[in-house]
């Protein structure tokens, strides 16, 4: 059962290295509502190295309600080679069940699109899972077009390492 409380009281900022625990603990309950944490496979303190050594990788805004991170809006920014302008990626995107359905989601979109806006960015996007119905219908509601044309290619681990080894080939 969902807690309410006016959106007021919910705190949208950039992340802090203080964070970093219980941002590792909102990707884990990610991983594990999208039926995937046998792939989580790193640490707390590798993310706290990419949110926050040399170089950035990736960067993150919390939602804070009472002093309680609650929600997470992890991104890094990509490149559009058609609108020859940066954008930016949201890699993931989470609110605590409990926290659901009180405009928090929204609030982290809506900060990632006025700081694209701000930053001049003319692109910011996410992927979805095609089961994901209900997150599907919200980013519908919100204006994001889900683009059906589009697949995500990954190479990781062994396939990488094949990858990276390959010297030359002629069926390029």
């Amino acid at each position: 059962m969902s807690k309410t409380f006016p959106l007021d009281t919910v705190k949208i900022r950039s992340a802090e290295e203080s964070d970093v625990p219980a941002i590792f603990q909102l990707i884990q309950a990610l991983a594990e509502y999208e039926k995937l944490s046998h792939q989580v496979t790193g640490s707390a303190e590798q993310l706290r190295q990419h949110l926050f050594g040399d170089p950035v990788y990736a960067y993150a805004l919390v939602a804070e309600w009472e002093g309680k991170v609650v929600g997470l809006a992890l991104y890094f920014y990509n490149y559009s080679t058609f609108l020859t302008k940066p954008g930016i990626y949201l890699e993931d995107l989470f609110v605590l069940p409990e926290y659901r359905r009180n405009g928090i989601a929204k609030a982290l979109l809506q900060s990632l699109a006025q700081q694209a806006i701000a930053q001049g960015l003319e692109r910011f996007e996410w992927s979805v899972l095609d089961w994901n119905e209900p997150a599907i219908a919200f980013y519908q509601r919100i204006g994001a077009q889900v683009l059906p044309d589009w697949r995500i290619c990954r190479v990781t681990g062994e396939a990488l390492a094949q990858l990276a080894s390959i010297t030359q080939r002629n069926d390029s």
